[in-house]
């Protein structure tokens, strides 16, 4: 029963939930044909920022490079690697603007991870996900003219040896925005171990905070997890291990 209910989570995950693509998909089956659909929506959503006078230098910041920017694994998106002369800090209203479009989910630092982020986000400490996952896997193998059936079909039974990690952060993004919550991460120095570590997301819940950590294989460990309820253990309420295998 898990097995199939990860083959239809994953099926969701490479469809997306644009009504265009859905409709591809139970209609012809071919993943070649849902994503020509979904290759469009992006074109669509280039001539939307034509239209509103964002050129292409933040086409490429905002689209293009998510996928990379989330592969680094960085502790934030990093501006000035796809902006060579920009900051975050100097493109605070284009991101405002583009936060409102609901095209694109903005997760922000939390200086404290306490209840109540919302007050101490850092609004140039950013990660960047898309709002539908479809689309976001269209973005994941846009090097090539389309994403070919046999890709599509390793992801979907996955197969597929590559690090989906930032896959499916993509999509507990989406769901968490779907069910109202802002997004937020932390990242934080252990000075004995000498190692950096980072929380997903973190959820507020009463005067608690609820830890996230996402895993795309069915690994178990998660030294970051267990350092940071060491290190908070007095704020947490429950603690959460996101990954693909039988629950435990």
């Amino acid at each position: 029963m898990h097995r199939n209910l990860m083959r239809i989570f994953r099926l969701y995950m490479l469809v997306g939930g644009m009504p265009q693509a859905v409709n591809e998909y139970l209609q012809t089956n071919n993943f070649r044909k849902v994503d020509t659909i979904k290759r469009d929506i992006l074109n669509l959503l280039w001539g939307w920022f034509q239209e509103n006078r964002l050129n292409r230098k933040a086409f490429h910041f905002f689209f293009d490079a998510i996928p990379a920017q989330l592969n680094k694994n960085a502790a934030r998106y990093q501006v000035s690697s796809v902006l060579a002369n920009d900051r975050a800090d100097s493109i605070l209203e284009l991101i405002a603007e583009l936060k409102d479009s609901k095209l694109f989910l903005f997760q922000y630092h939390a200086n404290d991870p306490n209840a109540g982020m919302s007050t101490n986000k850092d609004l140039c400490k950013f990660k960047l996900f898309l709002c539908d996952t479809g689309l976001f896997t269209t973005l994941m193998f846009k090097d090539k003219d389309f994403t070919e059936n046999i890709i599509y079909e390793k992801l979907l039974n996955d197969t597929l040896n590559t690090n989906l990690g930032y896959l499916y952060e993509n999509i507990v993004a989406q769901i968490l925005t779907c069910n109202g919550n802002e997004l937020f991460y932390y990242t934080f120095f252990n000075e004995t171990s000498r190692h950096n570590y980072e929380i997903d997301f973190l959820l507020a819940s009463r005067n608690k905070i609820c830890p996230i950590e996402v895993k795309s294989s069915g690994y178990k460990t998660h030294k970051s997890l267990d350092e940071f309820c060491k290190k908070y253990s007095d704020r947490i309420l429950d603690k959460y291990l996101v990954y693909t295998k039988d629950f435990g």
